[in-house]
Parts: C-alpha cells; sequence; structure tokens
C-alpha cells in the first residue's frame, strides 16, 4: 500500500507493507500529472514501513527511471535497509537527478528544502 502527497515541485510517497506493481502504477500516474504540468519534480520516498516488493515492482522501476531520465531534480529515500539503500543506489544508474539516502526524516526533507545546486554530494 502506498500514501501519495502531490506539492507544488514535489511528489511524496510513503510506502506500507508490499509495493505492488498496482501501487508503482499510481505513483507513475501521479509522477507523469506532475511533470507535464510543472516540469522537473522532487521525490521523496519513504520506504521505512515496506516489508518487500514484487519483482515486477523492480522492473517497472527501471524501465520508468529510463524514460524519465531528465525529469526529477532531487530524490530522497528514506530507508534504514541496506538493501533498500543498494536497489536505490542501482535505480540512480538510468536518472541524472541527485539522489541522496537518509535515515531521517527532517534530514531529508531538509536536503530537499536547499537551493539547487547548493546540496551535498549524491550518494
Amino acid at each position: 500500500m502506498i500514501v501519495i502527497e502531490h506539492q507544488p515541485k514535489r511528489v511524496e510517497v510513503t510506502v506500507y507493507a508490499e509495493f505492488t506493481l498496482a501501487d508503482y502504477k499510481e505513483f507513475e500516474s501521479v509522477v507523469n500529472d506532475a511533470i507535464r504540468f510543472e516540469g522537473p519534480v522532487d521525490l521523496l520516498f519513504d520506504l521505512r514501513e515496506m516489508a518487500d516488493f514484487t519483482l515486477d515492482v523492480a522492473w517497472e522501476d527501471i524501465v520508468f527511471a529510463r524514460a524519465h531520465a531528465n525529469d526529477f531534480s532531487r530524490i530522497a529515500v528514506l530507508t534504514d535497509s541496506q538493501w533498500v539503500a543498494w536497489s536505490a543506489w542501482l535505480s540512480q544508474i538510468f536518472v541524472r537527478a541527485e539522489m541522496r539516502i537518509f535515515a531521517e526524516e527532517t534530514e531529508a526533507r531538509a536536503w530537499l528544502a536547499e537551493d539547487a545546486g547548493a546540496g551535498g554530494e549524491a550518494v
């Protein structure tokens, strides 16, 4: 299950339990609309409550990332899992956005609020 919040120039996604293909399609729809009307957006993925994801989600993420390589400014991923952090890092291969992994939500939000170009190094 996911909860999506769309703010100006930012889409925030929180994943609970299993991340399914239906969830990912919902995410894609919101992001596609945001990009269409606002241009490049920031993403905040909160994966701290994610228990698992399906294989088709992993594949869809690769396809989506390749199709939207230039459509994101910054991507903040909240996770306590080294496996999820590693998976997020792999996705960065296909996206030109600056991506960072965070354990603390306040740090992720502060980083996203910084002016583009004033941030630290990407993960």
